[in-house]
């Protein structure tokens, strides 16, 4: 009996050994949030600086600085938003999807003249459509021009008056494919901000940029 038990031990301890050893094998697939899977997802994420800018003088090459204002109108008679603002957030890979690691905000006032500041609390959505083209060349005051992206980003933001909110930055910069718009839209408590003010030539509004780096 002793001897049937200290064999059927060792047998047990050998195949519990060949089961480790083939888990040590194959990391990807038995964990997917190790090894090859972690370093391929960290390396997808985008690093965004968003801006609503000022181009002097409404023309390239600007130059681009920060600082520059925006405006979007509410429909039915409603008022118009005038925003300022710049940030940051990480966008995790795969060109869609939130994430909390964001900064920054700006200010606002409207046409009925209620005014103050806002914070950005999240990233709900980015989606990157392409990288900027060389021409028109722009003086950029704000980032690497390599860096220079087209897309879309949602971002839900905190009003000082207590409302809440979210605000669409869209850049449709030198060679951007069609159906992105170029500024803001906003939401503030119920009230939809959605026809956007276009940028016009010689005029300094209305204007953004993102700086993507991986």
């Amino acid at each position: 009996m002793r001897i049937r038990a200290r064999y059927w031990g060792l047998g047990t301890l050998l195949a519990l050994g060949a089961a480790l050893v083939l888990l040590a094998a194959l990391p990807s697939s038995a964990n997917p949030g190790k090894g090859q899977g972690k370093h391929s997802a960290k390396s997808g994420a985008m690093h965004v600086r968003w801006d609503i800018i000022s181009l002097v003088g409404g023309n390239p090459p600007g130059p681009v600085n920060a600082g520059g204002s925006a405006s979007a109108s509410a429909p039915n008679g409603g008022d118009t938003i005038t925003l300022t603002g710049t940030g940051t957030f990480v966008a995790p890979a795969g060109n869609n999807g939130g994430s909390g690691a964001v900064t920054g905000g700006g200010t606002w006032h409207t046409s009925t003249g209620a005014s103050g500041t806002y914070e950005v609390k999240e990233l709900v959505s980015f989606v990157f459509a392409n990288f900027q083209a060389a021409t028109p060349p722009l003086t950029d005051n704000i980032g690497v021009s390599n860096e220079r992206a087209n897309g879309t980003a949602v971002l839900r933001v905190r009003f000082s008056d207590g409302s809440s909110g979210v605000l669409t930055v869209g850049c449709h910069g030198p060679g951007a494919p069609n159906g992105i718009f170029e500024g803001i839209a906003v939401t503030k408590g119920y009230v939809t901000y959605y026809n956007v003010a276009a940028p016009i030539g010689g005029v300094d509004a209305n204007r953004t940029i993102f700086h993507v780096r991986r």
